[in-house]
């Protein structure tokens, strides 16, 4: 993202990551040519907690600068997760009491101080927040990206089912929402990625009967056409890490293998 964005600014902020990695994502994943115009905070995962925590703020200020001079700005944190496991452990060392799964109630009232300050300025400059969670054993719904997705508006979630099949970007798309989708795309679009959503809901429904050939061809014109279109779905959701398309021939892409769908 970091390196095809069309954005003015990228702003990163690296909360709690070990600091082998760090190094590696500067030098390899954002190299030279992404490096001219971001801006890269770190506070590793060895630092006190109240470091962890400023990072985050820190890098959030400077995206702000940049926003407040009419620019459009991405925020990238790696992870709001490490973010709030920091202020739990201040909030321990005060005598605040551990509530939700040990999580203190600060952590909560703390979130949306940090995320309500992205989006777009009176004089024109944005900042889209892009935000890592990590979940805690694949529940959804645990304490911080239960609070975390009712602040932001959209989540992707990641798959490990799809990783385990090599398919990458790992993104479940029917697990994953954006609540302003029909606000920032053309109705065509829109429409078009209803149509692919449902043919993919389709044939995960469908699917166990399928892998074990119980399904009889004819049965049902919906799991028909999603058998048939299925492997060209999952090509097109499929893409190399220094692949870089852009919407336009996204969107030209999806209204090709959708087709007459209805």
């Amino acid at each position: 993202i970091a390196r095809n964005t069309e954005a003015d600014v990228n702003v990163i902020a690296l909360i709690g990551e070990r600091g082998r990695e760090i190094r590696e994502f500067i030098e390899e994943n954002l190299g030279e040519e992404g490096m001219k115009k971001s801006v890269v905070v770190a506070a590793a995962a060895d630092h006190p907690p109240l470091v962890r925590l400023r990072g985050a703020f820190i890098a959030t200020t400077i995206a702000e600068y940049f926003r407040d001079q009419g620019k459009h700005v991405v925020l990238m944190m790696d992870s709001i997760t490490r973010f709030a496991l920091a202020q739990r452990e201040i909030g321990l060392s005060v005598g605040e009491p551990p509530t939700t799964r040990g999580f203190t109630p600060s952590v909560f009232s703390l979130l949306p101080k940090l995320l309500e300050r992205v989006g777009t300025s009176q004089g024109g400059g944005t900042i889209t927040g892009l935000y890592t969670v990590l979940v805690e054993g694949d529940d959804l719904n645990e304490p911080v990206s239960d609070a975390v997705r009712a602040i932001l508006d959209g989540h992707i979630v990641l798959s490990r089912r799809l990783a385990t099949h090599n398919h990458y970007p790992a993104i479940d798309i029917l697990e994953s929402i954006s609540r302003l989708m029909i606000d920032v795309v053309s109705p065509e679009h829109y429409e078009l990625s209803m149509k692919f959503k449902d043919i993919i809901a389709t044939h995960r429904e469908a699917e166990d009967l399928i892998n074990i050939g119980a399904y009889t061809k004819g049965s049902n014109p919906k799991i028909d056409l999603a058998i048939e279109k299925i492997d060209a779905f999952n090509q097109f959701l499929q893409q190399g890490i220094k692949e870089s398309v852009s919407l336009a021939d996204s969107v030209s892409t999806l209204r090709k293998i959708v087709g007459n769908s209805s």
